[in-house]
């Protein structure tokens, strides 16, 4: 083994660039068609997004062209397809439903183009699709003939949401997911089953099954014989996998208060799948950050011992999307600490990867393995996040790192044990990584989560602070050179760090960050338009609570340097909220830097703005945290 060369921490050379950032394929979702052996993703690049199929024992190649933008267009995105046996029906994001046969035949559209649409599910006898649609800030759940000549039909209306249809075998069963504001999606919502007659697409007999907009319930399955229904479902503190009998009505807990539901931010999750011969059914557990697969024997239910096993997938810890074909054969996304997305199969010929997201592979050892790391805050709470050390085959350095803690969005979110180019981007050059589950963080109990109601702006800001405090006093943290970093919601609390404990980071570093919670809410769309009163208190009634934990008023308090980076036409965040902020930083001279991406969104994706992005950041790094040194 090669002696490592000393160097300070922050000077290490890397292999690892801003390119290497940027040319990452964001993998979407896989299915397998129905019935068959064909396997469908969705993938985006550069802002288009492209079905792709592969034949058994054919190359894969792409389904859609250029003129086709395939997209969700519901909540943020998702349910953009379902694979059929020998054609796709997807959603377009100009609102309308398309079909695409395996061959190369154009697609055909199906709907007229207004409004939006997600979730499409083509119906066993291939006569009709079943959809969410939304227009005009209703939404529906609504069906269409496959012919191309008839105009859709409402199937359901009245709620605020609709999502996740899914037809029984003999097409007579229907069941959804729907919910009302004021809850998210993760607060309450209810399974709804209804008996459809596939001539008239008309429903009867509509029941609601669980949830009754009081807890959460989250991707609704038939099973391939078509007798059961099967569903998670957050009934206490964690989440139950639960089966109902169509014919006897009969609902019985397979699996109890486990962490199963991830936040549904976007339409078209899928975590749950079952075997083909309805035997079997296979779900995703967290574990404190770790996924892995498990498999539900319901011959051998008797049998405590028998009943349930994790499937062996290798090194991944974040799994996503599962299906299975009609020959048990599993597909999904996956990913490691050290293994970038991909999407990969697995039969009793072992794991084998279909499409990676990273083209360029580095060996495991520049990748920093997570370690899972709790404290306990000063109002007695456990805490939880995932620290990365400083990795780098050639160097070492004495001492404690520089660290920049990391802070997701959402802020109904978590973090995960999973791949992300961005840990190795840092740690390379010899920073830790701390990425902070704040309370409010999926993963560990509704309590957990819940505990951000009413106090956003406070608990996300005393957990990421207190966090980066405990390892300090682990010796894992530079107390000296503290970033603190995050987009969108984790912005925010980027902001309102600076603003409340000045000195503690020497950096901010800001993407698309919330600065004016009013705007934000005059700013927001349907799906998030009473997410802020949950999080802070409804107006005017809590004016003042707004006002005081939005950093725009405060910014004459930031006195450490920041950096701003902005989209043009983000729709949540827009420019005006940095435009502000950045006026009040110049009129007290701090020391700041502000970009603005011309034709960027919430969250970049062109090439030349990632590269941008990364070498502004780790030029600042260099200068602010190691001044008197230069990178050589």
């Amino acid at each position: 083994m090669t002696e490592k060369t000393q160097k300070e921490y922050g000077l290490w050379q890397s292999p690892i660039t801003p390119e290497m950032l940027s040319g990452a394929v964001r993998l979407n979702d896989v299915q397998w068609a129905r019935g068959g052996e064909t396997l469908v993703w969705s993938q985006s690049f550069g802002g288009q997004t492209t079905l792709y199929a592969k034949l058994p024992n054919k190359t894969a190649y792409p389904l859609t062209t250029e003129t086709n933008k395939p997209g969700g267009g519901i909540a943020y995105g998702g349910g953009e397809f379902f694979a059929a046996e020998d054609l796709v029906v997807f959603s377009d994001k100009n609102g309308r439903l398309y079909l695409k046969s395996y061959d190369d035949e154009p697609a055909f559209p199906l709907t007229p183009g207004f409004g939006a649409s997600a979730c499409p599910v083509l119906s066993h006898n291939k006569s009709f699709v079943v959809y969410a649609h939304s227009y005009d800030g209703k939404d529906f759940l609504a069906a269409t003939k496959v012919d191309g000549h008839s105009w859709p039909v409402i199937l359901e209306q009245g709620a605020d949401f609709y999502l996740n249809p899914t037809l029984s075998l003999d097409d007579r069963h229907l069941a959804w997911i729907e919910w009302n504001h004021p809850n998210m999606p993760w607060d309450g919502t209810s399974l709804k089953l209804a008996r459809l007659d596939p001539k008239t697409l008309t429903l009867n007999d509509i029941q609601t099954v669980d949830g009754f907009g009081k807890y959460a319930c989250y991707q609704a399955t038939f099973s391939p014989c078509g007798n059961y229904l099967a569903w998670l479902a957050n009934t206490d503190e964690l989440d139950d996998l639960i089966l109902l009998d169509i014919k006897s009505g009969k609902k019985v807990t397979l699996i109890s208060q486990k962490s199963l539901i991830q936040p549904a931010w976007i339409a078209g999750q899928h975590t749950l799948a079952w075997a083909p011969d309805s035997l079997a059914i296979y779900f995703i557990e967290n574990e404190m950050g770790k996924l892995s697969l498990k498999k539900l024997d319901l011959l051998n239910l008797n049998k405590p011992e028998n009943k349930l096993e994790t499937v062996q997938l290798g090194d991944f810890t974040h799994l996503d999307q599962i299906a299975i074909s009609n020959k048990n054969k599993i597909a999904f996304i996956g990913e490691s600490y050290y293994q970038a997305a991909q999407i990969l199969t697995q039969d009793d010929e072992g794991l084998k990867t279909i499409r990676q997201s990273q083209s360029e592979e580095l060996p495991k050892e520049w990748f920093p393995k997570p370690m899972a790391f709790s404290w306990q805050g000063s109002d007695g709470a456990n805490v939880h996040g995932l620290y990365y050390p400083p990795t780098n085959p050639n160097f070492t350095a004495h001492g404690a790192p520089p660290v920049i803690t990391m802070v997701h969005g959402g802020p109904t979110a978590t973090e995960y044990d999973s791949f992300d180019m961005t840990n190795a981007f840092f740690t390379s050059r010899g920073y830790a990584v701390f990425r902070v589950n704040y309370r409010g963080s999926t993963g560990y109990g509704k309590s957990y989560r819940d505990a951000l109601r009413g106090n956003w702006g406070i608990v996300d800001l005393q957990d990421c602070l207190e966090g980066t405090q405990a390892l300090v006093h682990a010796g894992m943290a530079d107390p000296e050179r503290l970033v603190i970093m995050g987009g969108s919601a984790g912005g925010f609390t980027v902001l309102n760090a600076l603003i409340h404990h000045p000195g503690f980071f020497k950096l901010g570093i800001s993407r698309y960050g919330v600065s004016n919670l009013f705007m934000l809410e005059e700013d927001t769309h349907k799906f998030e338009s009473h997410y802020n009163t949950s999080l802070l208190g409804s107006l005017p009634e809590h004016h003042d609570q707004w006002q005081a934990r939005s950093p725009i008023f405060h910014a004459n308090q930031i006195k450490d340097a920041l950096l701003i980076f902005q989209g043009s036409v983000d729709p949540v965040v827009p420019q005006s909220q940095s435009d502000s902020l950045v006026e009040q930083l110049q009129a007290n001279n701090v020391p700041h830097l502000y970009r603005v991406y011309e034709g960027e969104g919430h969250g970049f994706r062109q090439v030349e703005n990632i590269v941008d992005y990364y070498k502004t950041i780790i030029s600042y790094l260099t200068s602010i945290l190691a001044p008197t040194q230069q990178e050589e």
